[in-house]
């Protein structure tokens, strides 16, 4: 057996491409097809189709797969128990998050894990564009929205709590809405970006509403909407941890407490493998126990393979 090749075939399966296996793995989309072609051969049997737009198991293919599965895993167990017994975790993470979650929580995350594992390396992204895990080579991405990717493993952290809040200049300026659809009276500061649309959804006690109030500023940033709205521009929507300060000094003002908003969670997502690698399991153990550290029971989907006793 030719452990290169059968890797090779591994990745190009859960990659779902040769272009996505050859980023993976570091080597180049001809390499990834001339070791499936030499696999193929040596098997005897053609293990994928292969058309311009898609790329898809056989049989024999997906039986192959479910079965070099185990090998794998027992060949990384054995390199992770080395690797453990010589405290020798490193490599390079490349993480991408929201620029918001990165400021306030993230930042403090990465220089305590870093210092505690100082064979690692961290590329940190702070952004609110719409990410390619897969093409861009990325290790985890953080994002607050929900996640359907056959092609990554996703975990929901925590509910991003969100509140409609306006200055109280802007409330005595123009009226404290009373029921959600005193909102499209008023004007809004909205958040949009990639994972964002504008629109507020509100439940107003029987159904949900989904509103979209005049705007004057729309911004893909929870900082600078917050700030718009201490000016007193308008109402905005921005979660409370964001806030909270500003609410406490008596800059904003929640409103309409009694209708609740939509919420959407804190997901973290990565590539689905076959193995963990060590660098992906620690990575995650250090982050779940600052999460529980942070948040407790509030933290919402912790993964098997996550154990926190030792931090």
């Amino acid at each position: 057996m030719d452990l290169n090749r059968v890797q090779i075939f591994s990745q190009v399966v859960e990659q779902g491409s040769f272009t996505g296996a050859a980023k993976a793995l570091g080597i180049t989309k001809a390499t990834v097809s001339r070791k499936i072609a030499e696999l193929e051969a040596d098997v005897g049997v053609q293990l994928l189709f292969r058309t311009t737009r898609a790329l898809k198991l056989t049989e024999a293919g997906s039986s192959y797969y479910h079965r070099i599965n185990k090998i794998l895993q027992d060949l990384q167990s054995a390199e992770d128990l080395l690797s453990a017994s010589q405290q020798d975790i490193k490599g390079n993470l490349k993480i991408i998050s929201p620029i918001e979650l990165g400021q306030l929580f993230l930042g403090r995350i990465f220089a305590r894990f870093l210092a505690a594992y100082p064979n690692i390396t961290i590329d940190a992204e702070l952004t609110n564009r719409k990410v390619d895990v897969i093409e861009e080579g990325v290790d985890f991405l953080f994002q607050i929205t929900e996640i359907h990717d056959p092609k990554l493993q996703s975990y929901s952290l925590v509910i991003a709590s969100r509140q409609l809040m306006a200055s109280p200049d802007y409330l005595k300026r123009h009226g404290t809405p009373k029921v959600p659809q005193d909102l499209m009276n008023h004007t809004a500061i909205k958040l949009q970006s990639a994972h964002i649309n504008g629109g507020w959804r509100i439940f107003d006690g029987s159904q949900w509403l989904d509103l979209d109030p005049p705007a004057q500023l729309k911004v893909n940033n929870v900082t600078f909407a917050r700030e718009a709205a201490i000016e007193g521009l308008g109402i905005t929507a921005v979660p409370v941890i964001i806030a909270q300060d500003a609410i406490t000094n008596q800059q904003l003002t929640p409103i309409l407490e009694a209708f609740p908003m939509a919420q959407t969670k804190v997901t973290l997502s990565f590539p689905q493998r076959v193995y963990m690698p060590r660098k992906y399991i620690v990575f995650m153990e250090f982050l779940y126990a600052a999460l529980i550290e942070n948040w407790g029971d509030n933290v919402l989907e912790i993964p098997d393979f996550i154990h926190m006793e030792s931090h």
